[in-house]
């Protein structure tokens, strides 16, 4: 059977290092629900018959595939799936949290605080030059991963819808019943932060069925 996804050491490191993350849920979609018909097929194990000279003499159809047994599904979607599909949002939900935390130590900060310094002392004229009233600042990191992030969520909502349908096809089931009926990613709940005396410290504690998880340094490169 197909090994789950291994969720990664979720750091702000991580979540800001967009080509990881990226590559991460990639990698993830492309074992998992890119290739549900092969990895269903593997549960099953069907007996070959020997060639048959004479089967070559008529036209037959290709055959169905084949139904899985409840017990093969239900162990892949609880083993398999939706452990893979929690991983990736777990980190969804992280970075979405980093995304929208204090980040002091951004390396773009002081250059779009010199841009915006900039910005207000120049003089507009927009009857020389109409486009002299226009500023474009430098985004910030945090904007750029909360933007990715919304892309990854909704690209993971239609990798489930997609991927779910197979599972329906091939393990039977209600045909009304959505992924999100049958799953629910674990809560979690993120708390207001705490800050501690030096304001870089920022403590994080996660709510999930797991250990509570804390985490320092949430804004440091």
């Amino acid at each position: 059977m197909t090994q789950p996804s291994t969720q990664p050491q979720l750091t702000p490191q991580f979540c800001f290092s967009y080509g990881t993350l990226r590559d991460f849920l990639r990698l993830s979609r492309s074992s998992i629900d890119d290739s549900i018909t092969q990895n269903l097929n593997a549960l099953v194990t069907p007996s070959r018959p020997g060639f048959d000279p004479a089967s070559t003499s008529q036209r037959t159809l290709r055959p169905a595939p084949r139904q899985i047994d409840t017990q093969s599904c239900t162990d892949f979607k609880d083993k398999v799936l939706f452990p893979s599909w929690q991983a990736r949002s777990e980190v969804l939900n992280y970075c979405a949290m980093v995304a929208a935390s204090p980040d002091p130590d951004d390396p773009d900060r002081t250059a779009r605080e010199f841009e915006k310094e900039q910005d207000r002392d120049r003089i507009v004229d927009e009857r020389l030059d109409p486009y002299s009233g226009r500023f474009f600042p430098r985004e910030a990191r945090t904007e750029r991963l909360a933007s990715l992030i919304r892309q990854e969520r909704s690209v993971e909502g239609i990798v489930r819808h997609r991927t779910w349908e197979v599972v329906q096809q091939r393990c039977g089931g209600d045909p009304f019943e959505s992924w999100e009926d049958t799953h629910t990613d674990m809560p979690v709940c993120w708390q207001q932060p705490t800050y501690d005396e030096d304001p870089v410290y920022v403590r994080y504690y996660v709510t999930t069925t797991q250990t509570p998880l804390m985490l320092k340094n949430i804004s440091s490169n």
